[in-house]
Parts: C-alpha cells; sequence; structure tokens
C-alpha cells in the first residue's frame, strides 16, 4: 500500500490553511443561513465525514480528491463539536483548549506507543490511517478552541489573534529550516497551529465590522476559498496521474 497522505509542499499548505478557514465560515453558513441548528448541523456534518473517510480508507493511495474532501469535511466537523461545546454545553473555551490539548497528545502518545512513530511519510497501514484521522480531527477541533479563545475570550480581536497565529507559524518555518531537527515536530506544531490561524483569519474576513471583523461575510469567503481549493486539488490529481503514467 502506497502512503495515504500528500507530499508537504507549498500547495499542501496553502490548500490547508484555506480548508482551515473554510471550515470556519462554512460551518457557520450552514447553521445560520439554514437555521438547522448546532445539534443537527453536526449530525449532518458528521454522516457525512464518515461517508468521506469511508471512501479515503477504501482507497489503496493518496488520491486528491478523496483525501482532500474528507479533509473538508473534518475541518467543518471540528469547528462544529467546539461551537456545541462553547454554545450548548457552555464549556468555556479557554477549558476546551485544554480539553482538546490532552486529548490530541493523548492520541500521539498512543500513536507513538504502537507505530513507533508519528511521521505522515509511512502512512500505509489502516492502524496508523486510523491514528492520522483521529489526531487531524482533535487538530481542528482544539483550533477552532484556541482561535475563539484568543479573539473573543481573552478580547484579543480577530485581526490580533490573526496576526499571533501567523507570527507562531512563521517561527516554526525559522526554526526548521535552521535547526533543521525533528521534522515530525515540526509538522504536527505547524498542522497544529494552522487551524487556529485559519479560525481566526476565517472570523476576521467573514464577521461584520461592527465585531471586529472585515464584513466580507460567510458566503463570499467560504465561496472564494472552495473555488481556490478545487483549482489546487486538481492541480494535484492532474500531477498525480502525471506520475502514475510515468511510473
Amino acid at each position: 500500500m502506497w502512503n495515504k497522505v500528500p507530499q508537504i509542499t507549498f500547495i499542501f499548505w496553502l490548500i490547508k490553511m484555506m480548508l482551515t478557514t473554510v471550515g470556519e465560515t462554512a460551518a457557520d453558513y450552514l447553521n445560520f443561513n439554514y437555521k438547522l441548528g448546532l445539534p443537527l448541523t453536526s449530525l449532518i456534518m458528521a454522516v457525512m465525514f464518515l461517508i468521506a473517510l469511508t471512501v479515503q480508507l477504501r482507497a489503496d493511495r493518496y488520491i486528491p480528491w478523496k483525501y482532500w474532501l474528507t479533509v473538508v469535511f473534518v475541518s467543518i466537523l471540528g469547528t462544529l463539536i467546539t461551537d456545541n461545546m462553547t454554545d450548548n454545553m457552555g464549556i468555556p473555551l479557554a477549558v476546551s483548549t485544554i480539553g482538546f490539548s490532552i486529548i490530541l497528545a493523548t492520541v500521539f502518545a498512543l500513536w507513538y506507543a504502537r507505530e513507533k512513530t508519528l511521521s505522515i511519510h509511512h502512512i500505509n497501514s489502516l492502524a496508523r490511517e486510523g491514528y492520522y484521522w483521529v489526531a487531524i480531527l482533535a487538530t481542528f477541533a482544539l483550533g477552532t478552541a484556541a482561535g475563539d479563545w484568543f479573539a473573543e475570550g481573552l478580547q484579543l480581536g480577530y485581526q490580533t489573534s490573526t496576526l499571533i497565529f501567523a507570527a507562531a507559524i512563521a517561527l516554526i518555518a525559522i526554526a526548521f529550516y535552521t535547526l533543521k531537527i525533528n521534522s515530525v515536530l515540526y509538522f504536527w506544531l505547524a498542522y497544529i497551529i494552522t487551524r487556529p490561524l485559519g479560525a481566526a483569519l476565517g472570523d476576521w474576513l467573514s464577521q461584520p465590522v461592527k465585531n471586529g471583523g472585515l464584513g466580507l461575510g460567510v458566503t463570499s469567503i467560504s465561496l472564494l476559498f472552495l473555488a481556490m481549493i478545487i483549482v489546487l486539488v486538481g492541480l494535484e490529481s492532474y500531477r498525480a496521474h502525471q506520475s502514475q503514467l510515468e511510473r
């Protein structure tokens, strides 16, 4: 079985960044525009995620549209999980941020204990892919909680929170290219931080000006970023097809 996840390239991070924003804005769009309520919206997205995940798990190699479709739904579901905990269960964002951090650390510990690696270059068994997707879901839920906590709970605002998380990503990139040690650690740190960055960025772009946003609306941002994601995933699919032909 070939590796089931994409190579870590600039396009990977570009798609991931936009997907984190889409997860934030799409969850808000589905909840408020269709007035389904958080529980029903979450249930629908959970079913869609399980369908997409089943398609992904049945593949024998990395197929761009299957992988990224799964990430789309896990992004939206992760956002909705945190929103339910905050709005319906009254759990403070600081508590959910700490809680999801513990869950993610536990997943990594179990993953490493069994597989002796957390490398995403060898997601080539059902067990490793299972750990991978549970970790991904935890990062999205954690990122949503952390992004909202910084912007709303700590009252830093969406713009300031976006800049803080962007600076954190920049520091991780600098450390990776200068120290050149433990690339697996740097990958997961960057993957985790891109989620709160996307959450803060999505809110900053879409929320009304009176709430500290730019007022572009969740519909416009979701459609714009989805269109860009489709183009980039199409490019990934073309490259994968060309690679298959060369082999």
